[in-house]
């Protein structure tokens, strides 16, 4: 089964085409532009420097959520349409999945968290054992209620992700399980790891038509926070 796969739900970008057995091409950027400068681009450049035919494309694993608005809603656009112009189905990965699913093999919680701001994190909670666990679901959390919640499982954790740097001292303070920070080649969204996990759903039938799909935003946008509140202030 050959997958194209797409992460545009946090600062970097990535396209990736993923195999069985190998990654044939990852396209990732982190530096400075905009996903809607990068995506399609980097797209291009896979499909071209592969010599590949996007109708041998089986599906497209996008990362779904949570994550940027902006972000998901660019790659969300770019699979439908891929997915409604090939034919193809498509692949709904959670964000915070994939991210752990990097650290495949850690012996340990994985704890992927994304800068969600107002103090919160986008995050989930993960292990390996025989396989792939989700400890705790993907959510948006308080940091110093996410810390609290680790050192009840009392186990190591490794952290990931564009939340590290933000709530990196945060960590060190409320954080009593050893802990380490996941390298600089490891602690950002992955096209490649998304398609791995896309490789292991689509075995498991989970699949949908392109016109489906649907980002998982976690909570509402701030400009849908703004309006609400001055409805709210106007009713008042």
């Amino acid at each position: 089964m050959r997958i194209l796969a797409m992460d545009s739900s946090g600062l970097t970008a990535s396209i990736a085409v993923v195999e069985e057995e190998q990654i044939l091409c990852e396209y990732t950027m982190n530096y400075k532009k905009t996903h809607s400068q990068t995506l399609l681009p980097m797209l291009d450049d896979a499909v071209r420097m592969t010599g590949l035919s996007l109708d041998s494309i089986d599906a497209i694993a996008v990362a779904g959520g949570p994550g940027s608005f902006t972000g998901l809603r660019i790659g969300s656009a770019t699979a439908k349409g891929l997915g409604l112009a090939l034919d193809k189905p498509l692949i709904h990965i959670p964000t915070v999945d994939a991210m752990a699913y990097r650290l495949y093999g850690f012996g340990g919680l994985i704890c992927p968290i994304m800068d969600a701001r107002r103090n919160q994190v986008y995050t989930g909670v993960y292990r390996f054992e025989n396989s792939f666990e989700i400890v705790e679901r993907q959510m948006a959390e308080d940091i110093v209620k996410l810390a609290e919640l680790l050192n009840s499982y009392g186990e190591k954790v490794v952290f990931l992700g564009d939340g590290v740097p933000v709530y990196k001292e945060k960590i060190r303070e409320c954080v009593t399980v050893p802990f380490s920070f996941a390298p600089p080649h490891l602690n950002r969204q992955s096209a490649a790891a998304v398609g791995a996990l896309g490789l292991v759903y689509a075995k498991e039938g989970k699949l949908e038509n392109a016109r489906d799909h649907q980002p998982d935003y976690l909570r509402v946008s701030q400009a849908e926070r703004e309006r609400m509140e001055r409805e709210k202030g106007r009713e008042e």
